[in-house]
């Protein structure tokens, strides 16, 4: 079954919380992992990762949070995926050649065209569709 990783939701949330508020505020980890639920550890862990790709912007100090830095409409979902999970694929030989079939296999060559075809269209995705 194909499904975004919980850290990926979270990040969707958070974004999507983070976009709905002024520009210039800030949003704590607590006030979003309250508000939906969310393990805060978790969440702090993913909105650290987003800091330190320049998606969002993390202020120091008591009255800190966060706020997003980047452009939305210029990320493409592919790439945000890629940057907090690595590789976008639907099997891991696409990624990692030590499969002991790879040389038998005969699903690896349809499999690779709906993986081109899902990194295609989250290519041309960007994240403002997904958090606006």
């Amino acid at each position: 079954m194909l499904k975004i990783t919980r850290k990926v939701e979270y990040a969707l949330i958070a974004l999507r919380h983070m976009q709905a508020k002024d520009p210039e505020g800030l949003t704590s980890a607590k006030e979003i992992a309250t508000h939906y639920g969310i393990p805060k550890q978790l969440l702090a862990k993913t909105l650290q990762q987003m800091a330190r790709d320049n998606i969002i912007q993390a202020v120091q100090g008591p009255t800190g949070g966060y706020r997003i830095r980047a452009n939305l409409g210029k990320i493409s979902l592919k790439d945000f995926f890629e940057r907090l999970e690595g590789p976008l694929g639907m099997m891991d030989c696409f990624f990692e050649s030590d499969c002991i079939q790879i040389n038998a296999c005969n699903i690896r060559v349809p499999i690779q065209r709906i993986n081109d075809n899902m990194r295609d269209m989250f290519s041309k995705m960007t994240l403002m569709e997904v958090t606006q």
